[in-house]
């Protein structure tokens, strides 16, 4: 595996969309949505994506990763001949990320002819029979989430013989979501030469692993992972887990000029906990996770995005992938598995030079946890005290605390309890 260094490009290094050689339709697309200058993800990867090569890119969210894997497949897209049937896959870890991988790949590919499709589950049967028509017509670009595409693939109409691309996207999360299997499945069913892209945010064990399974001599591009942008205003309170409820609605009532907070939960069971807790509270705050059937996520997330909902509680489905704009408050309910999503939690406000705050309840059993994100940040993060109302919180305390850290708990190894997503 070969390795592309990074640098971080000055304003003469700038690289321009145009400088990456890309097709002239193509540039009078990025040209009406204004974007003129590529991210170091996409100026390192669209050469050796345009060359043929396979590619392993590690960069998180916010880096322009999607369109550093679309921009260059359009454009090859565009200068092929087509067959009839699908030519490139990509898979990804959440119905909300294939909609936006399809909503970003036909934005772009206005001015292209290239025709995409997102593939899900959790919709009514409509849904389904567009999605067949789709794989059975061959649309130029598939963007699916593994289980829903597993169930076309198994009802014996999907052909992936001419396919020449295979992208998985947040491959990291797939992995921790239990996808494995169900990748190298569906990669079975496509020719065993294609070129394979594989993003992610991170690069653990078993992302090298799956590298080595399906990418052929590929040209790695890791872009570190960068610090919280310094116009996020970052705080954390440690508290009780009985306090918890008490806590956010206090903070939340004293921020009524904030009209879009996100709150971040670890399970899916707390959220609709907090939506409660905030309610009683008198806040406006709905709950998104993989319990709610695909139309509903989409009419929180388009409430939420409108304004209409001030507050939403989410799992980690929001922390990656997902852009949503002019995001004031991040809060952390639970502190998050790994100090990796803590970043891209928080990461989630203060975009486009805006300013944000990022909050984080810290309870005893977390404090280690919590202890290894301020040695990724490099310092520690201010401890406020709590509100007279919510009472006195245990000692921010990691190595007295350390033996009620709880383990984040991993998925069985090839089983997965995300086959409806």
């Amino acid at each position: 595996m070969k390795d592309t260094p990074i640098e971080d490009p000055s304003e003469e290094k700038k690289v321009t969309f145009e400088d990456l050689g890309f097709n002239y339709d193509l540039l009078d697309a990025l040209d009406s949505m204004g974007f003129i200058y590529a991210t170091p993800v996409q100026a390192a990867a669209v050469p050796h994506i345009l060359d043929g090569k396979d590619v392993m890119a590690i960069a998180q969210t916010g880096t322009g990763k999607t369109a550093a894997f679309l921009l260059p497949i359009l454009n090859l897209l565009m200068d092929e001949e087509y067959e009839g049937k699908t030519s490139c896959v990509i898979v990804s870890p959440t119905r909300e990320l294939a909609i936006q991988i399809d909503r970003q790949a036909e934005a772009l590919g206005y001015f292209t002819g290239v025709s995409s499709v997102a593939v899900y589950g959790g919709g009514e049967g409509a849904s389904f029979d567009q999605q067949k028509k789709a794989l059975t017509t061959g649309a130029d670009i598939i963007a699916a989430t593994p289980g829903r595409l597993l169930s076309h693939i198994s009802m014996g109409y999907v052909d992936f013989s001419k396919v020449k691309y295979f992208i998985l996207d947040e491959a990291d999360r797939m992995m921790d979501m239990g996808f494995h299997k169900d990748i190298m499945d569906i990669s079975k069913q496509m020719p065993k030469i294609k070129q394979t892209l594989m993003f992610s945010a991170t690069m653990p064990p078993n992302i090298r692993k799956l590298s080595a399974e399906l990418l052929n001599e590929p040209e790695m591009i890791n872009i570190a992972i960068s610090k919280p942008s310094e116009n996020i205003l970052q705080a954390a309170y440690s508290v009780y887990d009985h306090q918890k409820d008490k806590l956010i609605t206090e903070l939340l009532k004293g921020k009524k000029s904030y009209n879009k907070i996100i709150v971040f939960s670890s399970t899916k069971k707390a959220v609709s906990s907090i939506v409660r807790a905030l309610g009683k509270g008198g806040l406006v705050a709905k709950g998104i996770s993989s319990e709610l059937d695909q139309k509903e996520r989409e009419k929180v997330l388009k409430e939420f995005t409108n304004g209409t909902t001030p507050i939403i509680v989410a799992t980690d489905i929001l922390s990656r992938g997902i852009d949503i704009k002019d995001i004031n408050l991040v809060i952390n309910y639970d502190v998050p598995p790994d100090p990796e999503d803590y970043i891209h939690r928080i990461g989630r406000t203060a975009r486009a030079n805006a300013t944000g705050v990022g909050i984080t309840f810290i309870s005893e059993s977390d404090q280690v946890r919590f202890s290894r994100i301020e040695k990724l940040l490099g310092e520690p993060v201010h401890k406020s005290p709590l509100p007279p109302q919510v009472g006195k919180g245990p000692e921010y305390n990691p190595i007295k605390n350390k033996d009620s850290y709880r383990k984040p708990k991993s998925s069985k190894k090839g089983k997965s309890n995300y086959k409806k997503r």
